[in-house]
This record gives structure tokens, C-alpha cells and sequence, in this order.
């Protein structure tokens, strides 16, 4: 059980980190676009159209079972949030304050990295933090490609339904998930109080 709940959030953390490092660099490429926005976001919603049973048994004849269709349909999964947040939170920083920040004598780099991003960081945040609770769902679905988590546990005892230890083992893997989740957005809330600059909470 411990091994699963570690395995759970370890696997949600790669992923995210992973859809986190796509979904910026793609609102980056794409914020400045209102067409590269709107197709940007029109094909990550597309993803979550798709049921992950479908997506994991699409992606299973190609990865094999185990952690590479996981991890893939985890971060194609997780991506909409953060793709969204980024282009919305750096669409929103004020032209007057890139202007002034390039009137001192700063980069087109410099801009983004020390001004863009920093204002647009809540905003990206708070796409991570909505990814991260859809992935700690979807991954106990990843069970069903044997993918690592306390998706484990549920399936397990979903299928001795009838055992006197059945409904209590799954019930067990669903709370446990329900606790992490609970657990990782109150580090969420934590990150975002002390990487926030005052002026802009």
C-alpha cells in the first residue's frame, strides 16, 4: 500500500513536470497567435475527449504494457490546464510593463523569462494545480495497462467482488487517492505563497 501510494505520486509528479515543460513552451510559442492560441487549446481539449480506456488501449499495441503508456497518456492528459493558464496568464501581462522593460534595455528573452513569466506565474500555477488533480484520478485507471499506482489496489479488489476483503480494498485505494490529491494541492497553495512576488498575489 505504501510502495503504491508512493509509486502514485511519484508517477503524477514526473508526468506533470513533463506536461508542465510542453504546455509552457507551447503557450510561449503560441500566446502572441489568437489563431495559434485557439488551435493550441482546441487540440488539447480534443485529448480529454478521448476515454483513457480508449487512449491506453490505443497506446498499449505500440508502448507494451507498464509505465510508457502511462506516463504518455498521463501528460497528453494533463497538458489542457497548463497549455490554457500559460497563454491566458501571459496574454494578460501588461504591454506597458514589457515596453518599459525593454525601454531599460532587456532582451526579448530577458523580458519573458524575468518579467512574462514571473507575472504570468500564478496563472500557470493554478493550471498545474488542476492537472495534478486530474491525473491522480486518471492514473489509478492506468491499472488497466499495469501501470504503477493504487489503481493496483482498486482493480484488485474490484475483481474478488464477493470477497469479504473486496470492497474494502478498493475502497481503501480510492480514499488513499482522494487523501494524496488533498495532500499535493495544499503543497500547491505552499509554492504558490512563496514563489509569488507580493506585489502581484
Amino acid at each position: 500500500m505504501l510502495v503504491d501510494s508512493y509509486l502514485h505520486v511519484s508517477a503524477v509528479i514526473q508526468c506533470l513536470l513533463l506536461a508542465t515543460v510542453i504546455g509552457v513552451l507551447v503557450g510561449i510559442a503560441v500566446y502572441r497567435s489568437p489563431a495559434g492560441s485557439a488551435i493550441a487549446t482546441a487540440l488539447s481539449s480534443t485529448i480529454l475527449t478521448i476515454p483513457s480506456f480508449a487512449l491506453l488501449g490505443l497506446l498499449i499495441p505500440v508502448l507494451g504494457l507498464g509505465v510508457p503508456p502511462t506516463v504518455i497518456a498521463l501528460t497528453m492528459y494533463s497538458l489542457l490546464p497548463i497549455v490554457r493558464n500559460t497563454i491566458v496568464g501571459l496574454g494578460a501581462v501588461d504591454p506597458a510593463v514589457t515596453d518599459a522593460a525593454r525601454g531599460i534595455g532587456m532582451s526579448r528573452l530577458r523580458v519573458l523569462t524575468r518579467v512574462e513569466l514571473v507575472l504570468a506565474w500564478p496563472s500557470i500555477l493554478t493550471g498545474m494545480r488542476v492537472s495534478t488533480q486530474m491525473a491522480m484520478g486518471i492514473l489509478a485507471i492506468a491499472a488497466y495497462a499495469k501501470g504503477p499506482g493504487l489503481g493496483n489496489l482498486i482493480f484488485s479488489g474490484l475483481s474478488r467482488v464477493g470477497s469479504p476483503t473486496a470492497i474494502p480494498q478498493a475502497l481503501t485505494g480510492t480514499v488513499l487517492i482522494v487523501i494524496l490529491a488533498l495532500i499535493l494541492d495544499g503543497i500547491y497553495v505552499l509554492i504558490g505563497r512563496y514563489t509569488t512576488s507580493k506585489g502581484i498575489r
